[in-house]
């Protein structure tokens, strides 16, 4: 059984230790004859003390980051599974509405195959634009709109699409923090110098931005 400590946990503790050593500090200054020795070595100590705090809240942030960006794509992979379900049971009612299937499906496979963030959130876009035309088409047979299985499959739809927008929120939340943690003087100098990298926001532009509408009267 791994016995290791998670990284957080770790940080957690080495902030507990700074945060002791700032306490003999403040002792040591307060009980020990001032001279510039002792305030250089204080100086010194503060300095340490900030570059090691300023570089952990990076390492924290961008683990928490990397967390969000996991956990939209499960969500993304999610609502890609759906699709062929939800496609084959809309076109058992409507099998003339070619040209919305064959853009749904177009839209599922760009997500699949999307690599970087900024192509996931087209893809996702994309197929948010496709969804809305499918399930206009579904308004239109009443029929389908009360099968048990379109019902499930909306109520899943729904759940993934606010499963999505939760993730984006947090991980752009995050990436929010930890950009301008980065561009901000002077815990910008070291993030410069241990190479830490701003993050991309995962954007839903326009219209995408609104959840799915998949409920019907």
């Amino acid at each position: 059984m791994d016995r290791s400590l998670n990284p957080n946990v770790k940080i957690q503790i080495l902030n507990t230790h700074l945060t002791f050593v700032i306490w003999i500090y403040y002792l040591f200054i307060n009980t020990m004859p001032i001279n510039t020795t002792y305030i250089l070595l204080g100086v010194s100590a503060v300095i340490v003390i900030y570059l090691i705090a300023t570089y952990n809240g990076f390492v924290v942030l961008k683990t928490r980051i990397q967390e969000a960006l996991s956990g939209i794509d499960v969500q993304l992979k999610r609502r890609a599974d759906l699709i062929p379900n939800l496609v084959e049971t809309v076109k058992g009612y409507a099998k003339h509405e070619k040209e919305v299937f064959e853009n749904v499906t177009k839209a599922r496979s760009a997500l699949m195959h999307a690599g970087s963030l900024h192509e996931k959130a087209e893809a996702n876009n994309m197929l948010t634009d496709a969804l809305k035309s499918l399930f206009a088409v579904a308004e239109a047979y009443p029929a389908l709109r009360a099968s048990e299985n379109f019902q499930e499959l909306q109520r899943a739809v729904e759940d993934t699409e606010d499963k999505v927008a939760y993730s984006r929120q947090f991980y752009n939340s995050n990436v929010m923090d930890y950009n301008a943690k980065l561009g901000v003087f002077p815990s910008n100098i070291i993030g410069n110098v241990f190479a830490f990298k701003p993050f991309e926001f995962f954007e839903a532009e326009g219209e995408e931005r609104k959840k799915v509408e998949v409920k019907f009267t």
